[in-house]
This record gives structure tokens, C-alpha cells and sequence, in this order.
């Protein structure tokens, strides 16, 4: 059986921005201190809510090192490394790796895509040369392509391959790869909305844009799925359903660092060629902060 990397709630980290556009590790830093406190069991840092597509190599490596030294062992680290470029995902891998990250967080490689036979390849060569566990991260809206059941499966066989976080929007397919793949490969929820369901059938937890803007309400959610009450995890997803949904309403990250200035975090905006909400998109999500008492 592979111990999974964490169990919980994981946040998908935003990278906050000083008004000269640089990285803003004193934010940074506030960021994390609330996470911890709210119960968040790891930091995933440079994911796609991060927006790792916009960071230029050295400040990716340096944000990785930054967090890594901050938590300071009083979380697990998963670092975002993957690349369309499987040489260049080795690279960041092996930074993240020496840096002392807890794991890697690797997205199918997107735009040029390959096959599912490449895709086995592309893992395999990053978990033959790494020795720092892999999170494999399938998001077909993103990249074009998912990796399939019986790709996972192949390597659910590698020791360094230790999950997938899935983002398919297909709770059939999480079943099935659960079912193909047993205590062989960890699973965690890529979609808010769906962690409850994904963690009934055996998921250890999610990686979390929500836990941005409530660390702790993800934090409980997932921990009445670990003690089994998933009546009262329900619940807790039931009532933030339409929170989750308004994170959503323009391209992630856009809505959720939008919610947090709102909110008083001053993280920034975003870097181009993500932009300002569309002002009516601005209007709802401030009413749904309202609504939920997150602003007043």
C-alpha cells in the first residue's frame, strides 16, 4: 500500500502580486501562516491556481524554495512542476526535489498532448529520475487530454508515482480507476464541488481553490469524510455548493483572487493574458461573498 502524500485539504495556493507585478513573498507568507491555522493539511505551491503558466523559471524555483523554507516541516509541500516538455518538467522537478519539496504535482502535458502510451513514458521518465513522490494531475479542460484507467494503472506500478489528482468531472471514472488501481495509487478530488463524492468512494482528500478564501471550511469538510460522517460532509458541501460555483465564473484564478482582495487579502491581480472580472461577474461574486458572511 502507498501512504498517500496528505490526507485532507490541500490548497492550491494563489501566487500574490505586488502592484509592480512581482512575486509578493511577505503576502506569501500571510497566506500560508492562515492556511496552517485554518487546518490545511498541505500547500500545493505553483499549480494552475498559482498560475505557474505565467511565472518565468527562476521565480518558480525561488517560490517553491520560499515556501518550502517558510512551512518549515509544519505541512507537506507539493510542488507544481509539470511542462509540456518532459525534459523541462525533469528540471523543475529536480529543483523542487533538491529544494526539499514533499512531492511533485505533474499535469499532463497539454497543447502538444501525446498518446496514452506517451503519457506512460513522459511519468515514468520523470519517476525513473526523481526521488520525490509524483501526483499526476488530469485536467482535459485545461490540456486536451486525460490520462486514461488503464494509463494510470500501468503507473499505479512505479514506487515514485503516488496519486493522480483528478479534475475529469467524471465521478464514473473515479470509481474506476479507484477499482482498477486499489491501494496502489492515491486519489484526490480536483474539483471543490465534487471532493465529497470522490472521497465517499476513497479519495484521501483535495487539492482546493476554495481553501483560499476558507481554509477552514475545507479543512472540516474533508476531516468528517476521514472519520466517515459523510452525512455531515454533505451537508458542509451542500451549503458551499454555490460559493464553489462563483469561484468559477471566469477562468481560475481570475474569480478566487478577485474574492480574496474583496475579502481584504490584497493579493494582487493576475497576469496577463488573464485579466479583471467582467464588472457584472465582479457584481455576483460580491454578492455571494455577502451571502456567505465572508464580507460585509
Amino acid at each position: 500500500m502507498k501512504a498517500p502524500v496528505f490526507r485532507g485539504s490541500s490548497v492550491a495556493i494563489v501566487t500574490p502580486f505586488t502592484k509592480e507585478g512581482k512575486v509578493n513573498y511577505a503576502k506569501f507568507h500571510e497566506l500560508v501562516d492562515k492556511q496552517i491555522a485554518g487546518g490545511t493539511a498541505a500547500i500545493t505551491v505553483c499549480g494552475t491556481t498559482g498560475e505557474s503558466a505565467t511565472l518565468k523559471d527562476d521565480e518558480h524555483v525561488a517560490l517553491i524554495k520560499d515556501c518550502i523554507d517558510y512551512v518549515a516541516g509544519r505541512v507537506k509541500v507539493v510542488a507544481g512542476t509539470g511542462s509540456n516538455d518532459t525534459g523541462h518538467a525533469l528540471e523543475l522537478s529536480l529543483e523542487a526535489e533538491k529544494a526539499g519539496a514533499d512531492a511533485l504535482l505533474v499535469v499532463t502535458p497539454y497543447y502538444n498532448k501525446t498518446s496514452q502510451h506517451g503519457l506512460v513514458k513522459h511519468y515514468e521518465y520523470l519517476a525513473d529520475n526523481v526521488h520525490t513522490p509524483i501526483i499526476v494531475y488530469s485536467v482535459p479542460s485545461r490540456t486536451g487530454m486525460s490520462a486514461s484507467v488503464d494509463t494510470l494503472k500501468e503507473l499505479s506500478k512505479h514506487p515514485m508515482i503516488n496519486g493522480v489528482k483528478d479534475a475529469n468531472s467524471n465521478i464514473g471514472g473515479v470509481a474506476a480507476t479507484l477499482a482498477a488501481c486499489g491501494n496502489d495509487l492515491n486519489v484526490w478530488s480536483g474539483n471543490d464541488d465534487e471532493t465529497v463524492a470522490m472521497m465517499a468512494l476513497g479519495a484521501q482528500g483535495v487539492i482546493s481553490v476554495w481553501a483560499n478564501i476558507d481554509p477552514r471550511g475545507v479543512a472540516d469538510l474533508t476531516a468528517a469524510c476521514l472519520r466517515g460522517d459523510f452525512a455531515a460532509a454533505a451537508a458542509l458541501q451542500l451549503k458551499a455548493y454555490s460559493l464553489i460555483k462563483s469561484l468559477f465564473i471566469e477562468t481560475n484564478p481570475m474569480p478566487v483572487k478577485a474574492a480574496m482582495n474583496m475579502m481584504g487579502m490584497e493579493v494582487g491581480g493576475v497576469r496577463a493574458p488573464l485579466c479583471e472580472l467582467l464588472p457584472e461577474n465582479e457584481a455576483k461574486l460580491r454578492a455571494k461573498l455577502l451571502e456567505y458572511g465572508l464580507i460585509k
